[in-house]
């Protein structure tokens, strides 16, 4: 049997198995065929409007920003410049004591103390400070851990001086001098500054540390002139004041 004769067969074979196509069935598919663009239409106009809406509500929706929360640019950008500090107070100067007319009036030609009180075992000196002041020179002793118990101002008819425990002899410039004795205390545990200032004041020339041995700190001052003087006490912190008087 011959490929076109087969192919007739097979044809025939399928027409008697299914039966003969309707003409109505071939007018239904040549009707939706013609009211295909119709029918779409529509569908497409409405699927592009729907996409339209979507993009202005998205476009709303950004440019509100409700669901975010609001940016605050505070503390944010270039760090603003840190308040300048005050300048140190320099290591010469003392702090003022308190007004002058409440501080105790200035001796002349004779000596201070012994004057005891109720202090620690062993007073810590922590910092010792110089400073010329309107009508007096001052040299400031301040403590890490309370006052001394005793201390002691002595005239000297000298700037010359012994330093303990060598005992050798420590020249200061001026026609005078006061030696000021801590009893009661310690310079070298807490203490790292200096031990000589060498001022140039107009009455106090030069301080200068002369003893620091066995719970016993002196300071020798070399003046211009046989001075008048005063010492007290001060808390806030705890520190020995000593004023050397200018006159002129």
């Amino acid at each position: 049997m011959s490929n076109e004769n087969f192919r007739r067969e097979l044809n025939h074979t399928f027409d008697e198995m299914s039966g003969s196509p309707s003409p109505a069935l071939r007018d239904r598919v040549r009707s939706s065929i013609a009211q295909a663009p119709e029918a779409r239409g529509p569908f497409w106009i409405a699927t592009i409007a729907a996409c339209v809406i979507a993009v202005v509500i998205v476009g709303v929706l950004f440019v509100g920003n409700p669901l975010r929360r609001p940016t605050s640019n505070a503390g944010v950008g270039a760090p603003t410049a840190s308040p300048s500090a005050s300048p140190s107070e320099s290591p010469s100067e003392s702090p003022s004591a308190m007004p002058d007319s409440n501080l105790p009036p200035f001796q002349c030609g004779t000596n201070i103390g012994p004057i005891t009180q109720n202090g620690p075992v062993t007073a810590y000196v922590g910092d010792v400070r110089t400073g010329s002041h309107q009508g007096y020179d001052r040299v400031t002793i301040t403590f890490s851990n309370g006052a001394p118990r005793e201390y002691e101002l002595k005239k000297t008819n000298s700037a010359t001086f012994t330093q303990s425990p060598s005992g050798r002899a420590v020249v200061l410039p001026g026609s005078a001098g006061l030696l000021v004795i801590i009893r009661g205390a310690d310079q070298h545990t807490s203490y790292s500054g200096p031990t000589d200032f060498k001022t140039g004041y107009k009455e106090l020339l030069e301080a200068r540390q002369v003893e620091d041995f066995e719970g016993v700190v002196q300071w020798g001052f070399g003046l211009s002139t046989s001075a008048c003087h005063r010492a007290f006490l001060l808390t806030n912190p705890d520190r020995l004041v000593i004023d050397i008087e200018v006159t002129s």
